[in-house]
């Protein structure tokens, strides 16, 4: 097992039978039932506006503001990166405000969403949040911490640093969205990888070995467990990711994409509980955004984890997981460069399953 130093350590509070990273598949459903819903036409306009407005809008400049030393972007490329975060509350049970620069703060799943100038696809990478990095101006902790020490704008800068590249766009969610994603398209199936039971569930929540549905509450618990497995988290990111892909496949089937109505339930359960940085959240921005994807299909969406170099132990003997440098920043010249297709096929198999 390897071992890390820490210059600054802080170990993130344990939620207690809460929901864990599911934010990833509620985020990029919606917004792939938003780019949908747009291309079926403007009969549906108005009741897609009402759907937008019901979103929890924030001032991009309060999560995303400018600071010295921030990496570059092109003002020719088109590209978009968005930071997704999903998040339940804090610790005193209190509903987390994104804008919050510190205190009682963390976010229990982190993506980076990739749509490169071309928008030939998206590329959506989970990031493990006890991942061991630097945090500007807090020295080394895991990448939670961040949110802890400065809310967003903070850890949106750990992860621009990271990777040399430029966030535009935020996007959050609330966990309670999540049991009216998966009932508004009538679940999905996955294929279980053991035979194991949930017992933080009350009561437990088994699942037998093999393809399997799951809606609602046993669709949130599929995707949040991680005790029942030997390599815990990692499997847990495999399965998001499987899951994730069955929500795009369903999503973006014929038999949905000929129902605007099944499109529009889908986004109308589920925006109430997203907050979106308000450029993004613009109609007229997402409408554009949409013309430009209309042929998006769910072969043109491709999942993995930021490369890791598996868990180690920090100084104070804190569970981390340990950064694959060199990877890593074959990933942000990808998002940088505009060579996300070539970097993608080159990752270990590992990372895309």
């Amino acid at each position: 097992m390897s071992s890390q130093s820490a210059s600054t350590e802080y170990v993130p509070r344990r939620m207690h039978r809460k929901p864990r990273r599911v934010g990833r598949t509620v985020l990029l459903s919606v917004a792939m039932a938003l780019v949908c819903v747009l291309a079926v036409g403007s009969t549906y306009a108005d009741r897609l506006l009402t759907g937008l407005n019901s979103a929890n809008h924030v001032n991009k400049a309060d999560v995303l503001p400018s600071y010295s030393d921030q990496p570059t972007k092109d003002p020719g490329d088109e590209s978009m990166n968005i930071l997704l975060l999903g998040a339940d509350k804090s610790q005193s049970g209190e509903k987390l405000s994104f804008t919050d620069k510190s205190g009682d703060q963390r976010s229990d799943s982190m993506m980076w969403v990739h749509i490169p100038a071309d928008r030939s696809g998206v590329y959506i990478m989970s990031i493990m949040r006890d991942l061991w990095v630097d945090i500007p101006g807090h020295g080394e902790a895991k990448l939670n911490a961040a949110m802890q020490y400065g809310g967003v704008p903070l850890l949106a800068q750990t992860l621009e640093s990271k990777l040399g590249a430029k966030i535009d766009h935020f996007v959050a969610v609330d966990f309670d969205g999540f049991r009216g994603l998966t009932n508004a398209i009538g679940g999905v199936k996955v294929n279980n990888p053991v035979d194991f039971c949930a017992y933080k569930s009350n009561p437990p929540t088994c699942y037998k070995k093999g393809t399997i549905s799951v809606k609602g509450n046993r669709a949130l618990r599929w995707v949040r467990e991680r005790h029942a497995f030997v390599d815990g988290d990692y499997q847990r990111v495999r399965n998001q990711q499987q899951f994730l892909k069955a929500i795009f496949k369903k999503t973006l089937s014929p038999e949905v994409l000929s129902n605007p109505n099944k499109i529009l339930n889908l986004a109308e359960q589920v925006l109430p509980y997203v907050t979106i940085d308000d450029e993004l959240g613009d109609a007229s921005y997402l409408a554009g955004l949409a013309g430009q994807m209309t042929s998006l299909r769910s072969g043109d969406i491709h999942s993995f984890t930021l490369p890791t170099a598996g868990t180690g132990t920090s100084s104070g003997g804190a569970s981390i997981v340990l950064p694959d440098e060199g990877a890593i920043a074959e990933v942000g010249r990808g998002i940088k460069e505009g060579k996300m297709a070539t970097v993608y096929k080159n990752l270990p198999e590992d990372s895309k399953k």
